[in-house]
């Protein structure tokens, strides 16, 4: 009897269409990961399945919807890219030049650093949200001079080229560039540039002075341990990891790097150079296809959009809460639009560990070489300590937009 029951249930799923399977895969996500957030797939530019799910604005019950905006974070860096080719096919620049043609107050150490490698993370230059101070540094303004100001001192963590490491530093140095090259503050040339022409009125650089219609307010847990997320002030991310958008603005901008509307040629945005990284775009496989994908992740939210280029498919995932299932629901979306296996979240197991097992989970981790996790655990509760700040009771392994897990240091 019970095979039967089994046989029938899978016969009942397998019959399911992809938006019911959809629909499925949400519920139990909202349910059992307290997924918060819009979600949008779509191929060929018709949308197969969007929705919100849970508060856009807890305090107000306010719903997300697929008009909700969210703060993009590092999914700003593909934009930025954008401007810079642009910039090179409008003869203002070249991405074999030096970064410091069009920077301010350039040390020496920087010279040898071309736009391209800022572009491509292979620059060396130090990642400023690496710095122990930056959590609290990042609540007072600091618009991109001041931030590159602030690291000008540091050693390159690698002589450039010669190398892949993740660096905001990079694109706040492209924001400057952006503005050097085309005479206009880098929020206002993508606005007149990119955002206008590719039709996204609900896109643009967040600030906490801007009354943002539909705007998500950013959290940290779930039920009675949400949180409001820390403030960050927006000009310290500034091509980085400043813009906000919805999901529907974002399949504007997929449709758009499908044509030639923004660029003549995108093969230098989807050529990756070290570690798969190309100008603002992870270039990999997915599913057995190439697929284009970025993540992510600034205090309260968390996002990632995959590009699937010979589907036409793209799938978007954008949430108000600092989550680490958004990277899993964008791929498993993805999987039930183009047939592939997926995984329907289930409940989570408890179980009583021995004190001994739990002490095993203790230890110091190296998230990079400058930043130390320390985990350690009080009774049954567990505490996590980055290097010079305080403590927390989660975890995303989900660094600057990139998945980063950390390895447990040696004397842990």
């Amino acid at each position: 009897m019970n095979l039967a029951v089994a046989l029938l249930a899978t016969l009942s799923l397998a019959a399911q269409t992809p938006v019911q399977n959809a629909m499925a895969y949400m519920a139990a996500t909202t349910k059992h990961n307290a997924f918060m957030g819009t979600v949008l797939v779509a191929k060929d530019g018709k949308v197969l399945f969007s929705n919100g799910y849970g508060f856009a604005n807890a305090e107000h019950n306010v719903p997300n919807t697929p008009d909700t905006k969210f703060r993009l974070g590092s999914i700003t860096k593909q934009f930025t890219a954008v401007a810079i080719l642009q910039l090179e096919e409008q003869g203002k620049l070249k991405v074999t030049d030096p970064a410091c043609n069009y920077l301010p107050n350039c040390p020496d150490t920087w010279k040898p650093i071309t736009i391209h490698q800022l572009a491509t993370h292979t620059s060396g230059l130090f990642n400023f949200t690496e710095d122990p101070d930056h959590a609290r540094a990042s609540v007072l303004p600091s618009p991109p001079s001041q931030t590159l100001e602030k690291i000008r001192n540091k050693p390159l963590d690698f002589p450039p080229g010669t190398q892949f490491g993740y660096s905001n530093s990079g694109y706040a140095a492209l924001a400057l560039i952006i503005e050097k090259a085309s005479g206009l503050p880098y929020p206002q040339y993508l606005d007149k540039h990119v955002f206008t022409p590719a039709g996204m009125q609900n896109s643009g650089h967040d600030s906490h002075t801007l009354v943002l219609p539909n705007r998500a307010t950013g959290y940290s847990g779930s039920g009675q341990t949400l949180h409001h997320a820390p403030y960050v002030d927006m000009s310290n991310p500034i091509g980085a990891g400043d813009l906000y958008s919805t999901v529907q603005d974002l399949l504007l901008w997929d449709q758009a790097l499908r044509t030639d509307l923004l660029l003549k040629s995108r093969a230098k945005l989807f050529t990756p150079e070290k570690e798969n990284y190309a100008y603002g775009w992870e270039v990999t496989r997915l599913f057995n296809r190439p697929v284009h994908t970025h993540d992510g992740g600034i205090n309260g939210f968390s996002t990632i959009i995959l590009r699937f280029p010979g589907d036409n498919l793209v799938s978007i995932v954008l949430s108000n809460n600092a989550s680490p299932v958004t990277g899993q629901i964008g791929r498993d979306l993805a999987a039930i639009f183009l047939g592939e296996k997926f995984d329907t979240p289930k409940p989570r197991p408890t179980a009583k560990l021995p004190s001994e097992s739990l002490d095993r989970c203790v230890g110091n981790f190296t998230i990079t070489p400058k930043v130390t996790l320390a985990i350690s655990r009080q009774a049954n509760q567990f505490f996590a300590q980055v290097t010079s700040q305080g403590k927390a009771t989660g975890l995303t392994l989900n660094q600057n937009g990139r998945q980063m897990p950390p390895n447990e240091s040696p004397n842990a």
